[in-house]
C-alpha cells in the first residue's frame, strides 16, 4: 500500500540529512532526477530552462562516484543537450527513450506503436489551439505537451476541451498532468517509475550495494516515488497539487544543489569513488 502525505508534512532532506544518511546503511545511493523544477527552476517557456554551471558541476562530480540518471518528460536528446554531460544516463519522454555511457540505447515500453497517433494529434492540436493566446503545443518524440501557463484563466477550460476532443478520437493516447501542462502520451503501462526500475535492473543496481534515490517536483514524478517507496528514497522539490509518496522534501532548486554536493561528499566519505 502506497503511503501519501501532504508536502508540508515531509521532513527536510537537508535539515534531516543525518537521518537520511542512516537509510544508506553503507549502500551507495544511485541517483535519479527530474530536470524541470528540480535541476532548473520552472520557467515561462521550456527553452528558457537553462542548467547553471554550478548544477552541472555538481552532477558531474556526483556521477564520478555513483550512477546518475536524468528522468524527464522532455525528449531524451533535448535534455541531454541541456545537461551536456556524457557520464550521466538520460531517460527522456518519461522513460520511453533511454541512453547512457557504454553505448546504452534502448526504447523500452513499446512507444513506437503510438507514433502515428502522436503525429496526427500534433497537427490537430496545432490547428485548434492556434487562436488561443499563450497556448503552446510542444511536440516531443513520444509525447505532446500542451502548455497553458501563459493562457488567460478564462480560456484554460477551452484548452482542456480541445485536448479531451483529441483524446476521445485517439485511444492510442492518454492524458498526463504536470505543472500548467496537459500531456498526451502513449496509452501504455509505462512511466518514470518503471523507467527507474528498468535502469536499476539494466545497470546491475538491484543488489545490496545500492539504494535508489529519486528527486523530482511534479505529479509525473509520483510514479517514481511510489515505485521506490519500499526500497529507496523519494525527495519532492517544492510541492504540487496532490499528496506525495515521497519520503523527504527540498524547498527549491538551490536546495537540490546543496543536497547533491553533500551527497557526493557522503559517498566519498564511505570510501567510494
Amino acid at each position: 500500500m502506497i503511503q501519501k502525505r501532504e508536502a508540508h508534512e515531509l521532513p527536510s532532506a537537508l535539515k534531516q540529512f543525518n537521518e537520511l544518511k542512516a537509510h544508506f546503511n553503507n549502500k551507495i545511493p544511485a541517483v535519479f532526477l527530474d530536470y524541470d523544477g528540480c535541476l532548473t527552476p520552472i520557467v515561462q517557456r521550456p527553452e528558457m530552462a537553462i542548467l547553471s554551471d554550478e548544477m552541472r558541476e555538481a552532477l558531474h562530480k556526483l556521477a564520478s562516484v555513483t550512477k546518475v540518471a536524468v528522468v524527464s518528460g522532455r525528449d531524451r536528446q533535448n535534455v541531454a543537450e541541456l545537461v551536456k554531460l556524457d557520464n550521466l544516463y538520460y531517460a527522456g519522454s518519461h522513460g520511453f527513450d533511454i541512453t547512457g555511457p557504454g553505448a546504452m540505447a534502448s526504447e523500452p515500453g513499446g512507444a513506437k506503436a503510438a507514433l502515428p497517433a502522436l503525429d496526427k494529434a500534433d497537427l490537430v492540436l496545432q490547428e485548434k489551439l492556434k487562436e488561443i493566446a499563450g497556448s503552446l503545443v510542444e511536440r516531443k518524440r513520444y509525447a505532446i505537451a500542451v502548455h497553458f501557463r501563459n493562457v488567460a484563466d478564462d480560456q484554460v477550460e477551452q484548452v482542456r476541451k480541445v485536448v479531451d476532443e483529441v483524446l476521445s478520437s485517439m485511444p492510442e493516447l492518454k492524458i498526463g498532468h504536470g505543472k500548467k501542462i496537459y500531456e498526451l502520451k502513449p496509452n501504455m503501462d509505462w512511466h518514470k517509475g518503471k523507467a527507474v526500475l528498468w535502469l536499476m535492473e539494466e545497470l546491475g543496481l538491484n543488489n545490496a550495494n545500492y539504494l535508489p534515490l529519486y528527486i523530482g517536483d511534479d505529479i509525473t514524478d509520483e510514479d517514481a516515488f511510489a515505485a521506490l517507496q519500499e526500497q529507496g528514497i523519494g525527495i519532492l522539490v517544492g510541492e504540487h497539487d496532490d499528496k506525495t509518496a515521497a519520503t523527504y522534501r527540498l524547498e527549491s532548486v538551490d536546495d537540490v544543489l546543496i543536497f547533491l554536493n553533500s551527497l557526493t561528499d557522503t559517498i566519498k566519505a564511505q570510501g567510494h569513488g
